[in-house]
């Protein structure tokens, strides 16, 4: 599509929230797109029956309600979530996604509980070793608002989703350093995509969003979209 993007849509990641793209948002509402970035919601059931498709299912309602042109924008969890939603996008912005099968089998092995305890457990030194490119304000800021996050949707998402290459074009933002989506898996990912890949210069997991230079990494991100 040539059409200037109108909108997009941000989906955050496990344990976080539309805050985490506070920075994201205003550089691209600065851009003229109108943006939404909502919380995923736990299914009535509770937070350890919520699973990947719960989640999937808020993904599409938000994504309907924007104007076309419109990219979606996902880190982390929400990246996978975005592959999955691709049908109703008309760009995707991946941010150190979780990858999807076959790409999955080669993430770090981890166990999930059936709530994640990432603010229960949460401690501000914890955070600061998370985000070792944010500055002391932004890592106050996230361990003050992390959330527990659903066992079983990260176990789905973990386990293997499997998705079709969108048809939408694609941009993927790997980290240079990220210890819970290595580089390479990203990278991996956009080579067999035919997507661009961008990598950022930053040293976590969510340093793109929330690190020193996630502005940067944010107008990186618009100028693709702009692009014809």
């Amino acid at each position: 599509m040539d059409e200037r993007i109108a909108s997009a849509l941000m989906v955050h990641g496990g344990g976080g929230g539309g805050w985490e793209w506070n920075v994201w948002k205003a550089v691209f509402e600065a851009g003229r797109l109108r943006v939404a970035a909502p919380d995923l919601q736990a299914s009535p059931q509770g937070l350890a029956a919520t699973g990947f498709d719960d989640y999937a299912a808020q993904v599409r309602v938000a994504l309907d309600a924007l104007p076309r042109p419109r990219a979606l924008v996902g880190a982390s969890l929400g990246g996978l979530l975005a592959m999955a939603c691709a049908e109703g996008a008309d760009a995707l912005v991946l941010v150190n996604p979780l990858p999807p099968s076959p790409w999955h089998a080669q993430l770090p092995g981890r166990e999930w509980p059936d709530v994640v305890p990432w603010q229960r457990d949460a401690r501000l030194t914890g955070t600061q070793r998370a985000l070792p490119d944010a500055d002391e304000a932004t890592a106050l800021f996230a361990f003050r608002n992390w959330r527990d996050e659903s066992g079983r949707a990260m176990r789905e998402a973990c386990g293997g989703i499997v998705v079709q290459p969108p048809a939408c074009r694609v941009l993927c933002i790997a980290s240079m350093v990220d210890d819970d989506v290595p580089p390479r898996l990203t990278a991996a990912l956009a080579s067999a995509w035919e997507a661009s890949l961008l990598r950022a210069t930053a040293v976590s997991h969510v340093g793109p969003l929330l690190g020193r230079n996630a502005a940067e990494c944010a107008a990186q991100a618009l100028s693709w979209l702009s692009a014809r």
